[in-house]
C-alpha cells in the first residue's frame, strides 16, 4: 500500500540528507526541451538536496521504506531464475506546493558520456525494466505500462512498493534497469520538456560469469593539411561493444603504424561503464604524416565496476585491428607540379636543341650548295683558260715559224748574185722565181 504523509522542515531536511542521488529541480520558466534525468547512485555528483525556492518544484527518489529513504544508493539484488523479490523506493517532495508525478519502470542505458539513464519514455522494457511492477497504491489505478501518475503534497513523500521477477529463462548476468519520477507540467504549454530523478536498479542473474569487451565497427576519416610540411589529422571512430554478461569498465590502447611497423601515434583511454549486450562510441584524433596506407590496433582491457558486483573470471584483453587510407594529397600536388615543370623545362630545351640543329643543318646545307656551285665554276673558268692559253701558244708559234721563214729568205737573198737586167725592149717576159722552200730543207 501507498503510504502519504506531510513533513515537517526539520523531517524535510532530514531525508534530504538521506538521498544519496541529487535531487532535480524543474523551474517554472521553459527550458530546453529534452529529457533529463538525475539518478540516485549513477556515477554523477553526489549532492544532498536542499529545499528549492518557491517558484520551482524540487523532489527526489531513493531506495527506502515507510519510515523514508533508508541511504541505499540503488537497488541492488542478485536473483536465481524465477525468483521474486520485494523492495520499496520513496519520493520525495521538497517543493512548497503540491507537484504531480509520474513514476515508472524501465531499461536502463549508458550514455556515451558514461552518465546512467533510462531508454525514452515510450519505448516499452525489454529487459530488467520489464521485471519490476510497482504499486499497488492506495486509490490509484496504474497506467497501461505499469506506471502511476500521483499529486504528492508539498514537503510530502510518497512510499512506492516494487516487485522484482525474474523470468524463469532469464540468462545470467548483469540486467540493469532503473525506476524513475518524472515531473508532469500543468496546463498546454507550448513548450514542453521532461525533467525525471531516477534510482538504478542493480538485478543480476545467478550463473556462469563472462567478461569480455571488444572494439568493433570501426570508421577512419583523414583530413590532410594543405601545407606539405605539415602533418595530418586522423579521425578513429569505433564501438566499444560489452559482448559479455556483467556491466564492465575499460582501459583501451590504440597503436597508429606505417608499412614496416613504423609507429605514427598513439592513445590510451577509458570507459567508466559498459552495460551488458551494449556499446559505447569512441572517437579518437591523431596527428600523423600522411603515408598512403595507415594501420592500427585498439586493445581494449575489461575494467571491474564498482565493488559490490565482482566478477571473478578472467579479464582478457582484445585487440582488433584497422586500416586507414592518408593520400598526401598536399605532397601530390607539388609533385605534379614540379614533374609538369621538370617535363616543361626537358621539353624547351629538346625543341630549342632541335631548332639550333635545324639552323645548323640549313647552314651547312646551304655552305655545301655554295661550294658545288663555285667547284662548277671554278671547272668552267680552269677550261676556258686552258683553251686560251693553247691558242696563244698556237700564235706564238706561228709568230716565230713566221719570223723563221723571213729570215731565210732574206739569208738566200743575200747569197745569190744579182740578176742582169733584161732590157725593156725584148720585153721578155720575166722568169718566175723558185721557190726558196724547194732548195732550202722542211722546216718543221
Amino acid at each position: 500500500m501507498g503510504h502519504r504523509r506531510a513533513l515537517s522542515p526539520l523531517a524535510v531536511l532530514a531525508a534530504a540528507a538521506l538521498l544519496a542521488g541529487p535531487a532535480a529541480t524543474a523551474y517554472a520558466t521553459p527550458a530546453v526541451p529534452a529529457p533529463t534525468v538525475v539518478f540516485a547512485g549513477a556515477p554523477a555528483d553526489e549532492e544532498t538536496p536542499t529545499p528549492a525556492p518557491t517558484d520551482s518544484t524540487t523532489w527526489a527518489i531513493a531506495p527506502g521504506g515507510a519510515d523514508g529513504p533508508d541511504g541505499r544508493v540503488s537497488l541492488r539484488h542478485r536473483l536465481d531464475p524465477g525468483a521474486t523479490v520485494a523492495d520499496q523506493v520513496v519520493v520525495t517532495n521538497f517543493s512548497a506546493r503540491p507537484a504531480l508525478f509520474r513514476i515508472y519502470a524501465s531499461d536502463g542505458v549508458v550514455t556515451d558520456d558514461g552518465n546512467f539513464d533510462l531508454i525514452p519514455a515510450e519505448e516499452a522494457p525489454t529487459d530488467g525494466g520489464s521485471w519490476i511492477t510497482l504499486g499497488p497504491l492506495a486509490d490509484l489505478t496504474p497506467e497501461e505500462s505499469g506506471g502511476y501518475q500521483v499529486e504528492i503534497p508539498a514537503g510530502g513523500t510518497l512510499t512506492v512498493p516494487v516487485q522484482i521477477s525474474v523470468p524463469a529463462d532469464a540468462s545470467p548476468g548483469d540486467h540493469p534497469a532503473g525506476i524513475v519520477a518524472e515531473l508532469l507540467q500543468a496546463g498546454d504549454s507550448p513548450v514542453q520538456f521532461t525533467t525525471r530523478v531516477g534510482v538504478r536498479a542493480h538485478l543480476r542473474v545467478t550463473g556462469e560469469v563472462v567478461a569480455n569487451v571488444t572494439p568493433e565497427n570501426f570508421t577512419t576519416t583523414f583530413h590532410p593539411n594543405w601545407n606539405p610540411f605539415a602533418p595530418g589529422t586522423l579521425e578513429v571512430t569505433y564501438d566499444l561493444a560489452n559482448n559479455g554478461n556483467v556491466r564492465l569498465g575499460a582501459t583501451t590502447s590504440t597503436d597508429v603504424t606505417a608499412l614496416f611497423d613504423i609507429a605514427l601515434a598513439g592513445a590510451t583511454g577509458e570507459a567508466r561503464e559498459i552495460l551488458p549486450r551494449q556499446s559505447t562510441s569512441v572517437t579518437e584524433t591523431f596527428t600523423v604524416w600522411p603515408v598512403f596506407m595507415t594501420f592500427g590496433e585498439v586493445t581494449a582491457t575489461p575494467t571491474i565496476v564498482g565493488s559490490d558486483d565482482p566478477v571473478t573470471t578472467e579479464l582478457t584483453p582484445t585487440t582488433t585491428s584497422f586500416t586507414a587510407w592518408t593520400i598526401p594529397w598536399s605532397q601530390l600536388v607539388i609533385l605534379v607540379i614540379l614533374a609538369a615543370l621538370i617535363t616543361f623545362i626537358v621539353w624547351s630545351r629538346k625543341r630549342s636543341e632541335s631548332r639550333t640543329q635545324a639552323k645548323i643543318d640549313a647552314a651547312v646545307a646551304a655552305a655545301t650548295a655554295a661550294s658545288v656551285v663555285g667547284a662548277g665554276a671554278a671547272s668552267t673558268t680552269d677550261a676556258g683558260t686552258t683553251a686560251a692559253s693553247a691558242a696563244s701558244v698556237a700564235g706564238a708559234e706561228a709568230a716565230v715559224a713566221a719570223e723563221e721563214a723571213a729570215a731565210t729568205r732574206d739569208a738566200v737573198a743575200a747569197q745569190e748574185p744579182p740578176q742582169a737586167e733584161e732590157p725593156a725592149a725584148s720585153e721578155e717576159p720575166a722568169q718566175a722565181e723558185e721557190p726558196v722552200a724547194s732548195e732550202e730543207p722542211n722546216r718543221s
